[in-house]
């Protein structure tokens, strides 16, 4: 008879002395696996006709839930369905705006047993309990982060206390939702989905890719790759999500600005001669951080390069730009997206908007989200704290003044105009419109060239289902 047991994150195996997916342990002279295994050792083990005792889990009791006011729209349904049909693992890519949460919640209805979902941040790790609160009628929902360890059958973790608790956890729970799940192939993070023994997984994202290539790890992490995806135009054409469109504004530096930035990037091209580093590949530039704590030369060039792009990305004319843009759209809902908290307080200051940085404390920042819905606020200006999951009331009007060039920056932030359309309204007044505006001779314009790109490969991309 084999017996299988949970211990701290991996799945010991006794009456066996070789399996797939399991390696000998000289401490105890038994079989031990990564608890990610444990779905492919049962599959395994049934196929083999071997009988075995389960002694795995200890899940969290919960009562069968029943769930009010949840009904999905017609791509909703072909997500779940998809997502039943191989086995309940799996990736659902959805833009933002077109009810990831919702969907997960029918899910968890499906499967209806012992559920942690997983978070990057606190402000979603609250969302995610007011909502699951308000459709869960028979069970309280449970929080592990921010002070709290409310352990209960549905239970909403960050991404960081869930690593922290994964060990202990990882046989309580027979279902895991990982929520913005490009987060999971990090380092760290990979290491909860690795001790979980949970057989039935969900990830849930806008954009699944990173530049750093880890989300082909997934199939691994989350039991199955894609199995459902449906693009930002697609629900546009059907009715779902505001359609959009996108300008790119173009501004000339200053003479005095651009003198500047001539001279710092010509300062970190020479440092990088001098190094022999050649930023053509993924990795780079984290090479030349990794040098520049040792090497003068790397922190040089580090230093002219963040002078120069301070000097594109905050640039006069930018703000010349963006006043005339607001003049043109008065009476508009408009969100303001900059890189650096430096150029948010500097809008904020100028044109008395109210703002949002990592720094905003909770009550802040619910009241000008709060007033934002209601229109006592027109404008909100922002980094990067809106960019991902958080709720945000519907916005027409995105205006990118600076970012990165990372097409998943450039696709939440797209995200944040795409709300559902509302009945008995026309097209042109739920019409969403993004902005750039770009400083001409700089970086730059690459940096926007690549957000396009990555736009139009999403766009392109073959819907699955």
């Amino acid at each position: 008879m084999v017996w299988l047991s949970y211990d701290r994150g991996t799945i010991v195996i006794k009456g066996l002395m070789h399996i797939p997916f399991a390696t000998l342990d000289p401490r105890t002279n038994f079989l031990r696996a990564q608890a990610l295994n444990y779905y492919d050792i049962i599959h395994y083990l049934r196929e083999s006709n071997i009988e075995y005792t389960d002694q795995v889990f200890e899940l969290i009791p919960s009562p069968h839930f029943t769930m009010k006011d949840v009904s999905l729209r017609d791509y909703q349904q072909k997500a779940l369905n998809r997502w039943i049909t191989v086995g309940m693992r799996g990736c659902i890519v959805l833009p933002t705006g077109a009810g990831k949460t919702i969907l997960g919640i029918k899910s968890i209805e499906t499967v209806n047993s012992a559920v942690l979902v997983v978070v990057p941040t606190l402000d979603l790790m609250y969302q995610w309990t007011e909502v699951l609160s308000s459709h869960v009628t028979n069970t309280a929902v449970g929080n592990l982060g921010g002070g709290s360890e409310e352990i209960e059958a549905i239970t909403v973790a960050t991404y960081d206390s869930a690593y922290i608790r994964a060990p202990s956890l990882g046989n309580r729970f027979s279902f895991v939702i990982f929520d913005e799940v490009h987060h999971l192939a990090a380092p760290g993070y990979r290491s909860i989905a690795e001790q979980f023994a949970a057989p039935y997984r969900l990830g849930l994202t806008a954009t699944i890719e990173r530049e750093d290539k880890l989300h082909m790890d997934f199939p691994k992490l989350v039991g199955g790759g894609v199995v459902f995806e449906i693009r930002p135009t697609e629900l546009a054409k059907s009715k779902h999500l505001a359609s959009y469109e996108i300008k790119r504004m173009h501004v000339e530096l200053t003479p005095h600005e651009q003198n500047e930035y001539e001279k710092n990037i010509g300062t970190y091209q020479l440092c990088l001669k001098k190094l022999g580093i050649r930023m053509n590949y993924h990795g780079s530039f984290r090479r030349l951080i990794m040098m520049s704590t040792k090497n003068r030369i790397a922190r040089e060039a580090l230093l002219a390069r963040n002078k120069a792009m301070d000097t594109a990305l905050n640039s006069k004319s930018k703000l010349e730009e963006l006043r005339t843009i607001l003049a043109e759209n008065g009476g508009v809902k408009t969100i303001i997206f900059t890189q650096h908290n430096s150029l948010v307080y500097s809008i904020a200051n100028e044109f008395l908007i109210p703002a949002i940085t990592h720094r905003t404390d909770k009550l802040e920042r619910k009241d000008v989200l709060l007033g934002f819905k209601e229109g006592r606020y027109l404008a909100i200006v922002t980094s990067k704290v809106l960019d991902e999951g958080v709720d945000v009331p519907d916005a027409k009007l995105g205006i990118i003044v600076s970012g990165t060039g990372s097409g998943r920056e450039y696709i939440q932030r797209l995200g944040r105009l795409l709300r559902p359309k509302l009945a008995k309204t026309s097209d042109h007044d739920q019409k969403a419109k993004l902005i750039e505006i770009i400083s001409l001779n700089t970086r730059e314009t690459g940096t926007s060239e690549r957000r396009k790109k990555a736009l139009t490969r999403i766009n392109q991309s073959t819907k699955k289902g």
